[in-house]
């Protein structure tokens, strides 16, 4: 495939540094036709689904697009707002306020954008519309605290396939992850106590993040360390023990084995023991979204109640948070150190 050309960039404007944040993405509406393209461009990537790839494509074309698009569709419109998408509205929000914060500190002209890891806007086309404005130095932020290859690895095969088509590519850094962050953690512990002042405390705090199978991590993939290590470390920041705060991993899809305990197994279990009021948290999710709004909320909220439970609160994620905009500010601060765009600005308060 040939080279993108020349995209209208003038030599001589002055240079920009950008950051591009990368979310999962979502489908343009809830309904099954939109959902086909994005469920076919989502499991159709091999850090996704890792099966031999003829094999998969018959699954995927033959089997799950025929079925799941309308089982999705019912699961979206749940969650929709009349602004659209929630991780969609999220996600700009987080952008918005992050390029308003950087602004305030920083002296050099900075971009912020917003990509989608699958639909749109992709990472290609707002990496080549970043090159247009002028931007020559580039920090990738997925907004994944914990890597996975299915997550973050992805995204970074995607500005791989983006570079690949740009003659002058951008000087590029990438934030692998932030699990163990301490603005995150903070942000993190910050949003539960809040929740807690507000609606009160439940009986146990559940800790619930995406699964993957099994065989990823037994394969290397570091991301059951590092949610366990983000549990721990809010753990101890909140002052809690390990049976007031369990972790539990969601969104399992077929027959292998996945990350344990799961999600809607545990919150089962923890009502049969009397567990009456449980609040659960998702701090893999940067933005609410499909999986924290409609699995966590009300798939799980009613595994709970019909095992026994009365009340399962979910814990908005970060979203635009004051906390959450000064943790990933600080985080980019952190990867562009040397870049002129980023040094700070000593004529402002």
């Amino acid at each position: 495939m040939p080279r993108s050309n020349y995209t209208g960039q003038s030599y001589d404007q002055p240079a920009q540094a950008g950051v591009l944040l990368v979310n999962l993405g979502t489908p343009e509406a809830p309904t099954a036709s939109a959902l086909r393209p994005y469920l076919s461009e989502f499991l159709g990537d091999p850090r996704v689904i890792e099966y031999p790839r003829w094999l998969w494509w018959l699954i995927l074309h033959g089997v799950i697009l025929r079925i799941r698009p309308a089982r999705s569709a019912h699961a979206y419109a749940r969650i929709w707002t009349p602004e659209g998408s929630p991780l969609r509205v999220g996600s700009e929000k987080l952008a918005v306020a992050l390029q308003n914060q950087l602004e305030h500190a920083r002296s050099g002209p900075i971009r912020v954008a917003l990509a989608m890891r699958y639909g749109k806007p992709s990472v290609r086309e707002q990496m080549e519309q970043m090159q247009r404005e002028g931007v020559r130095r580039l920090l990738i932020l997925p907004l994944y605290p914990q890597y996975s290859a299915t997550s973050t690895g992805s995204v970074i095969d995607a500005v791989a396939d983006a570079i690949k088509q740009m003659r002058w590519p951008p000087e590029l850094r990438i934030v692998n992850d932030y699990h163990d962050d301490h603005g995150h953690i903070e942000a993190l512990a910050l949003s539960i106590e809040r929740w807690w002042a507000e609606h009160r405390r439940g009986e146990k705090l559940l800790l619930s993040f995406h699964g993957i199978p099994q065989r990823y991590v037994d394969a290397g993939d570091p991301y059951f360390h590092q949610c366990h290590a983000t549990a721990q470390r809010l753990r101890a920041r909140l002052g809690l023990d390990e049976s007031q705060l369990v972790v539990g991993f969601q969104s399992r899809v077929g027959r292998e084995p996945w990350l344990q305990p799961y999600t809607d197994i545990t919150v089962k279990r923890l009502a049969a023991e009397g567990v009456k009021r449980l609040d659960v948290a998702c701090p893999g999710f940067a933005v609410d979204c499909l999986e924290t709004l409609e699995e966590v909320a009300m798939q799980n909220r009613d595994f709970f109640t019909s095992a026994g439970g009365h009340m399962l609160h979910y814990i908005p994620a970060l979203n635009d948070n004051p906390e959450q905009i000064a943790s990933l500010a600080a985080l980019v601060l952190r990867h562009t150190q040397g870049w002129p765009e980023f040094a700070a600005d000593t004529t402002r308060p």
